[in-house]
């Protein structure tokens, strides 16, 4: 592991050509991640006729905090999730993107991209070795879903690549009712075999009460750590990527108040909510765990 460390370091961005999605699959494609859910949660495992509608593309640059988190682990698995931009030397996803089983041995971030599958000017690629995930994750439950990871040089702000806000310690709102906004490299089927999106994708609907979430879901999935997202008209955090973000509009800055978590096993158009991370709730984890600087 050092030996490999060190020559990440000496690999700060990573060639286009170092990444072939051909082999890559979501995490949640994964066996192994399936196997080590608690029998209740099984629920949330997609079927072949689960199937994703109602996402739209987005323009290039509208989501310039979205990140691509490529994990690589023991094994010979890897799978694909999405991110979000804290600071130039970290991102954000979900613990289930970076621990399965073992914590992933290295990864690869894409910052700036639109078209995965191009090599566009606008994008910047990181290999990544330094990964912090909650050390009170349970994934046997999804719970404390959320890891940052140290990227091997800082990114460059620029319009294709920028951070996004995270609530300030004093925020004390619940978000409920406000439009929530989801994206990243979604799915556009969920049938067999049908490989994520080439582009980034979005989708919107009214992040919900907790109260509204756990009478749909089981209340062994919604507390205090969670957010959710209406499914209402076939929407859902299924249109993008696990450990991307669930986004607000205040006052005129894209805020994140989630981090994609879980959805129904009956897909986006099941009309269930979909769950979160909430990321007023680890505001502290996040500052320790990333050299991003907390507002009062």
């Amino acid at each position: 592991m050092k030996t490999f460390a060190v020559v990440l370091a000496c690999l700060a961005l990573v060639s286009a050509s170092a990444i072939d999605f051909s082999n890559v699959k979501r995490v949640e494609e994964l066996d192994i991640f399936w196997e080590q859910l608690d029998p209740q949660l099984q629920v949330l495992r997609p079927s072949p006729e689960s199937r994703i509608v109602n996402g739209q593309e987005a323009r290039p640059n509208q989501f310039p905090y979205q990140a691509l988190v490529l994990s690589f682990f023991d094994g010979g698995n890897s799978g694909l999730c999405g991110g979000t931009v804290l600071t130039p030397n970290f991102v954000m996803t979900a613990a289930h993107c970076v621990v399965i089983g073992t914590v992933a041995t290295h990864g690869t971030v894409v910052l700036g991209a639109h078209n995965r599958q191009v090599v566009e000017a606008t994008q910047q690629r990181f290999s990544f070795d330094q990964i912090n995930a909650h050390p009170s994750y349970i994934a046997a439950l999804l719970r404390n879903d959320i890891a940052t990871v140290r990227l091997s040089a800082p990114a460059v702000f620029n319009e294709f690549v920028q951070p996004i806000d995270i609530p300030a310690l004093s925020d004390t709102r619940t978000f409920a009712g406000m439009t929530g906004i989801i994206s990243g490299f979604g799915r556009t089927s969920d049938e067999t075999g049908s490989p994520a999106s080439d582009v980034v994708m979005y989708s919107s609907n009214p992040i919900l009460t907790n109260a509204d979430c756990a009478a749909s879901w089981n209340s062994i999935l919604i507390g205090a750590q969670n957010i959710c997202l209406s499914g209402a008209g076939g929407r859902s955090v299924c249109n993008g990527d696990s450990g991307g973000p669930l986004a607000v509009q205040d006052s005129g800055r894209s805020l994140q108040v989630g981090i994609a978590s879980f959805v129904h096993v009956n897909g986006c158009a099941s009309g269930m909510p979909s769950g979160f991370v909430r990321v007023s709730h680890y505001l502290q984890w996040i500052a320790d765990n990333s050299d991003v600087v907390l507002r009062n």
